[in-house]
């Protein structure tokens, strides 16, 4: 019996490390496309939503997804790579699918903020996990500078899902179970 060779579990080895910073940097690709995006996608549904609340938390999200695309070039710069971007279908999928919702519900009513909401948090839930996860390999890597901008972005992501989720508890679900 041939016997096989074993790492423990942070033990990792030049060639391991250079498929983890490929996987990592393609994941930097991934989210720095998303985030070009979802800026365009905000704003289409601020011009949708209903609320004058939501509107303004899309808004706000838009400048703070501008922030976390800059932020990304920082990272991009921190670990000597070219900032570029790679087509993301999840971050595509999601955005069609808000644009489903906003094409297959009436203007001017709660039900389509509902939607709205729903959709902007599976867009959030996709970035909580992939800054995440980022972050979590870039502190594999070595790269707490770049875990820490990671984190910053990851910060914001959650404190947005939960307005989202305030909005939703607070009025829109209510109002929107009425019409």
């Amino acid at each position: 019996m041939k016997a096989t060779k074993s790492k423990t579990v942070n033990q990792i080895t030049g060639t391991d490390s250079e498929k983890l910073k490929e996987l990592f940097v393609d994941g930097l690709k991934d989210i720095y496309w998303a985030e070009k995006h979802l800026a365009k996608a905000l704003t289409k549904m601020s011009k949708n939503a209903t609320s004058e609340e939501l509107k303004a938390a899309f808004e706000q999200h838009t400048t703070e997804t501008e922030e976390h695309a800059a932020r990304l070039e920082e990272v991009f710069g921190l670990i000597g790579e070219k900032a570029q971007a790679k087509k993301c279908a999840a971050m595509e999928g999601l955005i069609e699918e808000a644009e489903e919702i906003i094409s297959s519900t009436d203007k001017g009513t709660m039900v389509r903020d509902c939607g709205l909401i729903m959709a902007a948090q599976k867009v959030e839930h996709y970035e909580i996990a992939s800054y995440g996860t980022l972050r979590n390999i870039a502190r594999t890597l070595g790269h707490s500078d770049v875990a820490d901008l990671l984190q910053q972005t990851l910060d914001q992501e959650g404190e947005t899902d939960h307005k989202l989720t305030e909005l939703a508890e607070t009025y829109v679900n209510e109002e929107a179970s009425a019409e």
